[in-house]
Order: C-alpha cells, then sequence, then structure tokens
C-alpha cells in the first residue's frame, strides 16, 4: 500500500502538471483535511484539496483540481466556466454527480 506521504506527493505533481498544461501560475498546494469542501483556491495563487481525494479515482482528482484551477481564470461558475470545463474534461457533469453522491454517502456514514 502507498503511504499517505506518496500520495500526496503525486497529487500535488499533478496539480502542477495540469496547471503548467492549462498556464495557470499556483503560489501553493496543500493537501489536509477538509470538512465540508473537496477544494479551495485564493486569489493570490493558493490552492487548498481535501485529503479525502488522495483515496478516489484519479479522474475524480482531476476534475476537483481543473475546477479549481479554472477559478484562477473565471471567478463563478457560468457559461465560461462551463465550456472551459468541458474542453479540458468531456462529460465533466458525470464526474461531478459522482463526487455529489460520494460527499452524501459520506455524510451519512459519518
Amino acid at each position: 500500500m502507498i503511504e499517505e506521504k506518496e500520495l500526496k506527493r503525486e497529487f500535488k505533481a499533478r496539480v502542477k502538471e495540469l496547471a503548467k498544461d492549462m498556464d495557470i501560475k499556483v503560489k501553493s498546494v496543500t493537501v489536509r483535511p477538509m470538512k465540508n469542501k473537496w477544494a479551495s483556491c485564493s486569489t493570490d495563487g493558493n490552492l487548498n484539496f481535501n485529503k479525502e481525494l488522495l483515496e478516489l479515482e484519479k479522474k475524480l482528482g482531476d476534475y476537483v483540481i481543473v475546477h479549481e484551477l479554472l477559478h484562477f481564470k473565471v471567478p463563478n461558475h457560468g457559461k465560461l466556466w462551463k465550456s472551459l470545463m468541458n474542453a479540458y474534461l468531456g462529460d465533466y457533469q458525470k464526474l461531478e454527480k459522482r463526487l455529489k453522491e460520494i460527499a452524501t454517502e459520506q455524510y451519512y456514514v459519518k
């Protein structure tokens, strides 16, 4: 089994890879426990990701990463943001739906 430290390192490397591909500058990437969300970003280039993402399928992690990275270019979830999500991930709505299902399951299990 892969250690959490290694999973974090790989996840952070993936964030940096996608940021480079999307031509977005990232100041810092943190993976930590978060109670109510998968991720957050700040206007000065800081990204925070929920540690629980390390246990999910890579494509779900990519969804969250791309979602947050796009907020550096588009601050809302309007037409442009949706269009860019579709351009980067294809049918991103399926991934979004699965994440909501996982969040709901976790809420009721805890």
